[in-house]
């Protein structure tokens, strides 16, 4: 039982890295993924001579029969890892994607903890009693009774 569990442990962290990794990759879909290093925006929105340029690198490794990956990785040692359009999901890269989800779950754990003390403070729901002068309640006592009538 305890080597299935790891079994599946491992695919399950191992299938995320398989699957970026495709056999076929296209130019439309790496274009979105890389960006132009003059212009800062995506391949598909540049036409810079500099994006041309990578246009051509990546059509030629495309047919040369490299992964997606096997570009990427190229492409990173000649431009540095802001050619990526995302940051990559291992290593320095993974703590771009996991720390604003840890801030948006910090932030809801302090949220839901605040309601709940807010909420435990209230007691029995109604505004806390203040003891008035004698003469002001007698004064607001015949003000409702005017009122009433």
């Amino acid at each position: 039982m305890i080597r299935f569990a790891v079994v599946v442990l491992a695919a399950l962290v191992l299938a995320p890295v398989a699957a970026a990794c495709t056999g076929r990759p296209s130019l439309g879909a790496l274009e979105g993924q890389v960006m132009c290093p003059v212009c800062g925006t995506t391949l598909d929105q540049s036409d810079s001579p500099a994006a041309q340029q990578i246009k051509r690198f990546i059509s030629g490794r495309i047919a040369a029969g490299d992964s997606d990956c096997g570009i990427k990785d190229k492409l990173v040692a000649s431009y540095g890892e802001s050619i990526l359009a995302a940051p990559r999901d291992r290593g320095f890269g993974l703590l771009a994607w996991w720390l604003p989800l840890g801030g948006i779950l910090a932030g809801a754990a302090a949220l839901a903890f605040g309601v709940w003390r807010w909420s435990r403070r209230r007691g029995d729901g109604g505004p806390p009693a203040v003891a008035l002068d004698p003469a002001l309640e007698r004064r607001l006592d015949d003000e409702l009774a005017r009122f009433d009538a």
